[in-house]
């Protein structure tokens, strides 16, 4: 036996060293790694909002809301790590005593319940995520469109396996040592009043049937149990220690500090604004700081060593776990673009340039000091032009956030690839054809049609009542309620323009006072920002901004979703704070107030609507209710969800300046989402967004004329592959209806009261 304890204790101490050692390698690695970025101010304060922040999303596992079985599977196998710690360090007294205890706690009732109970949690939580894996897992022996489907396609399955069999070896090794220590103590009567249901709740019963062994028996048991628990963590460091790119393993590390990080310390994902455009300290640039910056300077992320250090440790940190592939638009209809794969690319690039980066910085210093220094090939490589990134990818991109919102460990994707794209449009002029020509129009005449100022009013002929507009029939937009922000769409384009249309005309039988800008509206710069091309926005945002503080914009109202994001969450990075509404939240307070009020459709016939959620409007700033409660409040109205909804909505396409290029790779967004749409079954397809309206209208008219195409009289009624367009009875009867929810309500309703 003592030679056995020997062998063991020689074993673990070896082990111990070396694991620790290449572990803390493995830290110093990522740190370069990390450190190669520029800075990214205000991430760290304020400590105490943070603090509480990371503890509610660690212990709240607020990502995992519509996963409630996997949400327990993880937390129970991420409380494990530092409770069951506990047990690693008591392993070690194991090894050279049997009967040892952790000093003062080792017999405490409170942590062996928690150990026990923690331990079984992750024994059973780790084998479902297991058998997760495995049931979803990419197959070689299925066609890639179908592994396509499974959200770990692309990533790395033997790291992922090596993690979680260390997690089982672990936790059993853990309960094996509950019931040898039930077992032991029982025969020893200095111990015995321990061997009982008050100090072993959840191993005992166990524990029992090996009381019969004999002493010198189970102390070999828990001497050798204890040395194979070491030696598998052990081993999982040295592993580790060696693969920082392993993000499976190092994101229980990585994430405390990248949730702690955040864009923001009150929770919310790194959507809505875009973060500034930022200069090498990391402060934001805008046109008047240009004059200023050197000749050389790099705007955007052009080489690995332009992101933040917030973005190397964003793909540092990132699991692999595939929740923002699986969600992402382009990837589900056949792009190139996996937000994961995005990821897993620049954190590989990072890691393998990392460390001649940092030695160019310390031979940098020392020819500062008067050494000769050569070139660093590895500095100022284009991501794009390297390959490392390709431009199919990062064009790709519709800014959804979905990938964001989704992301477990707060991984800033759109960020990141709008930083790319600032690099590539104003340092490199590379972005799509399509795109040359929307800036040439909105550089022009302040619009992506590219039309002119006095046709901006076009919208308004007709009505039965004159649209005031500022500094021509108002003096002020303060002697209004509302400043009615048309926006481009709403303006030239004629789906929107009945949207603008009814939203005029909903005001103006509320009793609601309001005017519009007229040819003093410009294009708000949204289109542009998300292309990369931030100056142009800039000089947009910077035009609105002035006329909107001289006209005196104090509460606006807009129908667009981009341009409520834009004018409510970006302007006041550029000085322009306004109150801003969007017109279905208004519209809701008017019917909840009473002054307006729902009617019955004449048929008085029941129409069924399925809403989609603009992501502009929905998840970039949380404004769900408002346009269902809208839709409730009309009587004769039917909702019907679609699978994705809300926070999981599935994006039109139009976003992050799509809306301006084609889409000439896979399916088409549009028709994937209205294929969706259809499948409800319903009678009109409601919207809250000029973008989503066109998009969709012309996804449904896609999808109907490829279901004639293919014959509409198939008897499925399952959506079709490639349009996902139901092909059976629904088609036979007609596509459904593209509406704005103000539409739909101007067609039902009437004036209430003014009080």
């Amino acid at each position: 036996m003592d030679l056995l304890r020997g062998v063991c204790l020689a074993l673990v101490v070896v082990a111990t060293v070396g694991g620790v050692a290449v572990f803390v390698r493995g830290v110093l690695r990522i740190v370069a790694t990390v450190r190669i970025g520029r800075p990214a101010p205000g991430r760290f304060a304020p400590v105490g909002p943070r603090l509480g922040m990371l503890l509610r999303e660690l212990i709240g596992h607020g990502r995992f809301q519509h996963k409630p079985a996997v949400r327990v599977a993880h937390w129970a196998v991420m409380v494990s790590f530092p409770l069951l710690f506990l047990t690693l360090v008591s392993g070690y007294g194991q090894v050279g005593d049997p009967a040892f205890a952790l000093p003062l706690i080792g017999h405490l009732p409170p942590l062996e319940w928690a150990i026990e109970a923690i331990a079984w949690l992750s024994l059973f939580g780790i084998i479902g995520l297991i058998r997760l894996r495995l049931r979803i897992r990419p197959r070689a022996d299925q066609p890639e469109g179908q592994q396509r489907r499974s959200r770990f396609f692309g990533s790395n399955q033997a790291q992922a396996y090596f993690v979680e069999a260390t997690v089982l070896l672990v936790v059993a090794a853990a309960l094996t040592l509950r019931g040898l220590e039930y077992a032991l103590a029982s025969q020893d009567p200095a111990t015995e009043h321990l061997a009982s249901a008050w100090h072993f709740p959840l191993t005992a019963w166990y524990g029992s049937w090996l009381s019969g062994a004999s002493t010198s028996a189970l102390e070999t048991a828990v001497v050798l149990v204890a040395t194979v628990k070491i030696l598998v963590s052990m081993s999982w460091f040295v592993v580790v220690g060696l693969q920082p790119t392993m993000g499976v393993a190092w994101h229980r590390f990585l994430a405390v500090v990248n949730v702690y990080a955040r864009r923001t310390s009150d929770g919310r994902p790194a959507l809505g604004p875009l973060m500034p455009l930022a200069g090498p300290d990391g402060s934001p640039i805008d046109l008047n700081a240009l004059e200023d910056l050197p000749d050389d300077v790099r705007l955007g992320a052009g080489a690995v060593e332009d992101l933040t250090w917030k973005a190397l440790l964003d793909v540092s940190t990132c699991t692999e776990c595939g929740r923002c592939q699986d969600q992402c638009p382009a990837w589900a209809t056949g792009k190139p673009l996996s937000p994961k794969l995005f990821t897993l690319a620049l954190r590989d690039h990072a890691a393998a340039t990392a460390p001649y980066l940092q030695a160019a910085r310390a031979a940098g210093a020392a020819g500062a000091a008067g050494a000769d220094t050569p070139p660093d090939p590895h500095a100022g490589v284009d991501l794009v032009a390297s390959g490392v990134i390709d431009p199919d990818v990062l064009w790709a991109c519709t800014t959804c956030g979905a990938c964001v919102q989704q992301c477990p460990v707060d991984i800033e994707h759109v960020d990141t690839i709008l930083d790319i794209r600032r690099y590539q449009v104003l340092m490199e002029s590379a972005f799509p054809n399509e795109l040359g020509g929307a800036f040439t129009k909105l550089e022009r005449q302040g619009n992506p049609w590219g039309l002119p100022a006095r046709a901006r009013l076009d919208w308004a002929k007709g009505l039965d009542f004159e649209v005031p507009v500022v500094g021509v029939d108002v003096e002020s937009a303060a002697d209004v309620d509302y400043l009615f922000w048309v926006g481009c769409a709403g303006a030239y384009e004629d789906r929107a323009k009945k949207t603008t249309r009814a939203v005029a005309e909903l005001l103006h039988i509320a009793g609601v006072s309001f005017a519009v800008l007229g040819d003093g509206e410009t294009c708000t710069g949204d289109p542009a920002r998300r292309a990369g091309n931030e100056l142009l926005y800039q000089m947009l945002a910077a035009q609105n901004v002035e006329t909107l503080t001289e006209v005196g914009a104090q509460r606006i109202v807009v129908t667009c979703a981009h341009c409520f994001n834009t004018i409510s969450r970006e302007y006041p990075q550029v000085g322009g704070r306004f109150e801003v509404v969007h017109h279905t939240e208004l519209l809701d307070t008017l019917v909840a107030d009473g002054r307006l009020v729902p009617t019955a459709a004449p048929e008085a016939s029941t129409t069924t609507v399925t809403y989609h959620d603009p992501c502009y409007l929905g998840r970039h700033n949380q404004i769900y209710s408002p346009p269902r409660e809208l839709l409730g409040a009309l009587p004769g109205v039917e909702l019907a969800e679609m699978p994705r909804n809300k926070e999981m909505s599935f994006c039109c396409g139009a976003g992050g300046a799509r809306m301006w290029m084609e889409e000439s790779i896979g399916t088409r967004i549009s028709t994937t989402r209205a294929a969706e749409a259809v499948a409800t079954g319903a009678d009109v397809i409601a919207t809250a967004c000029p973008y989503c309206t066109v998009m969709l209208s012309d996804g449904v008219a896609a999808g109907a004329a490829a279901g004639a195409a293919t014959g509409a009289s198939s008897a499925s009624d399952a959506p079709d592959a490639a349009t996902g367009l139901a092909a059976g009875p629904r088609a036979q009867v007609g596509v459904p209806e593209v509406a704005d929810i103000a539409v739909l309500l101007l067609d039902r309703v009437r004036p209430g009261s003014s009080d």
